[in-house]
């Protein structure tokens, strides 16, 4: 086996691992994902129509409760649910304090990478 494709399998063992140690907390992440966006003076942009944050995590938190099974992890609920309109296709967007909106994917993805850092310096005190 060539050290690129070695390398290509621990970096695939690698992700998997990661997704299996935060499988039981995606509950979790998701509803604070979903409750750190309601509180926010963020508006939530679906379909060309802006609404308010409280309005998004209703929505998103609708969706989730009927699509869980396309949530196995919360990366899959920021891809499959969070992402964009399962009617339109059209991608959700979030545009926050004046700042330029983005893709509420991208958004998500960094709030849930800042609580993980957060969670896991948390835990590392607590050692």
């Amino acid at each position: 086996m060539s050290v690129r494709a070695v390398f290509i399998v621990v970096l695939v063992a690698s992700g998997l691992m990661q997704a299996v140690a935060h499988a039981d907390e995606t509950p979790v992440e998701i509803d604070y994902l979903l409750t750190t966006m309601g509180s926010s003076d963020c508006t939530f942009i679906r379909n060309g129509t802006e609404y308010s944050a409280a309005d998004a995590e209703a929505h998103l938190r609708m969706k989730y409760g009927r699509g869980k099974r396309y949530a196995s992890t919360t990366e899959d609920f920021i891809e499959n649910l969070a992402s964009q309109s399962s009617m339109s296709k059209e991608p959700y967007f979030i545009a926050c304090n004046g700042d330029e909106k983005m893709e509420s994917g991208t958004w998500l993805m960094r709030l849930l990478l800042e609580h993980r850092a957060t969670e896991q310096s948390s835990e590392h005190e607590n050692d």
